[in-house]
């Protein structure tokens, strides 16, 4: 039986236009990873693939979450999607004729990265304006498990389009997934959407998004614990490496080896979901998922066949689903509506930006000490971490999230969810 939600005609358009897009935009991350390693043939240079993203994110991802609370979100993500399409065909045309260079793949990342992160902030906040409000958390969950379909068929029809005519192909067919959400976008029936919120200067704004999150310990912790998982186990830029020169597997094992990590994703939605839903240990959960994805990146490194390294990626993906929701919901719990927009673009910066910023670290080791090395280093970084916030306590160790959901199903049409927000995770 169909869920009420995709009955929401709008909802059903906007979300099968933002699983294609994604779907697009993970087949051209991973293209942009192969194609530089295949013209360089250098782990480091592939890294850089990673330092572009991580220049867009930490520059821009306060200005998007700014603009997200202040403009209409439709054309802000129509603009946003416009303009990564043109960089996608560029680097197709580039490719197709045999004159791309490995900068020309780092420049179309900085682009198109600086694009998303207008994009996402928008994404997140639109969803109100599409669902009743008590459809939302519907609406969230539906969405997550499609971003984890996006990223393991992503990655798997780009080993296939790259073995059928290189990664032009792929980025050929990401420009179609953009013009495809653009063309979706304009057909929403949904008003302008142009928050009435206080016309301070965007600096003002920026900075009233940074002294939020700096009053809340569980969301800077949270950002922190992430920081130490992304940038120590950044694990994708590595895949090149092991699929090639390790594995010897080919364009269509690297499809299979970095799809993988999404399918351990989707494999463990039901246990994530269950988790989310009933645990009132989800911070204990998140710092043991931690641990056991710091076991997983090691277990990747050392693997001597292609089928063990595919089971580690499985568990990976697992793994980072559990402490990935469990830190982005609270994160959720803990933001008031009218600033969700700069937050939201706040969290990202450690994210999205921590792999990026891992790309650049764990590439630059790889190329000293070789992948395999580099990895087993950077698997036992997220295990110290999440064991050091184990042992302190705090805000992260205690979290549960189950008072949050609880009032806020009990609350009454008038209250203010700020406020109870505010009031379920302490100072």
């Amino acid at each position: 039986m169909t869920p009420a939600i995709l009955r929401n005609r709008d909802f059903a358009l906007y979300w099968a236009g933002v699983v294609l897009s994604q779907i697009g935009t993970r087949g051209t991350v991973a293209a942009n990873f192969y194609q530089v390693y295949q013209l360089t043939g250098s782990v480091a240079y592939t890294g850089l693939v990673g330092a572009a993203q991580a220049v867009a994110l930490l520059v821009l991802s306060p200005l998007g979450g700014a603009l997200a609370d202040r403009l209409d979100r439709r054309r802000l993500l129509q603009a946003a999607q416009a303009v990564a399409l043109l960089v996608a065909v560029a680097l197709s045309w580039l490719t197709l004729i045999g004159r791309a260079e490995a900068w020309h793949v780092v420049l179309s990342v900085v682009l198109t990265t600086a694009a998303a992160t207008f994009d996402q902030p928008a994404r997140q906040a639109l969803i109100p304006a599409l669902v009743p409000k008590n459809q939302i958390g519907q609406a969230v969950a539906l969405l997550n498990p499609s971003r984890e379909l996006a990223v393991l068929v992503g990655p798997l029809l780009s080993g296939v389009l790259i073995s059928v005519a290189g990664p032009g192909l792929m980025y050929l067919v990401d420009a179609v997934t953009y013009a495809v959400l653009v063309g979706v976008l304009a057909t929403l029936r949904i008003s302008r959407l142009e928050p009435a919120a206080e016309r301070r200067s965007i600096l003002g704004s920026i900075a009233e998004g940074a002294r939020y999150i700096a009053h809340r310990p569980l969301i800077y912790n949270l950002m922190l614990l992430d920081l130490s998982a992304t940038v120590f186990s950044a694990y994708r830029v590595l895949l090149p490496a092991l699929a090639l020169d390790v594995l010897h597997v080919g364009a269509t094992g690297y499809g299979v080896l970095s799809g993988a990590p999404s399918a351990g994703a989707l494999i463990a939605t039901y246990a994530v979901f269950r988790t989310v839903q009933r645990s009132q240990r989800q911070g204990r959960v998140l710092l043991v998922s931690t641990v056991l994805y710091g076991i997983s990146a090691v277990v990747l490194a050392h693997s001597p066949v292609f089928l063990l390294a595919v089971l580690a990626a499985l568990l990976l993906g697992a793994f980072d689903a559990m402490a990935t929701t469990i830190r982005h919901a609270a994160v959720q719990i803990d933001t008031p509506d009218e600033i969700r927009g700069r937050v939201t673009a706040f969290y990202q910066m450690s994210s999205r930006g921590g792999p990026a910023i891992g790309d650049v670290v764990v590439g630059a080791v790889a190329g000293v000490i070789g992948p395999v090395a580099a990895l087993t280093i950077g698997g036992l970084g997220p295990m110290v971490v999440a064991g050091w916030s184990w042992l302190r306590g705090g805000v992260v160790r205690s979290y549960t999230g189950i008072v949050a959901a609880d009032e806020e199903e009990a609350a009454e049409p008038g209250d203010d969810p700020g406020d109870r927000r505010r009031s379920t995770t302490g100072t």
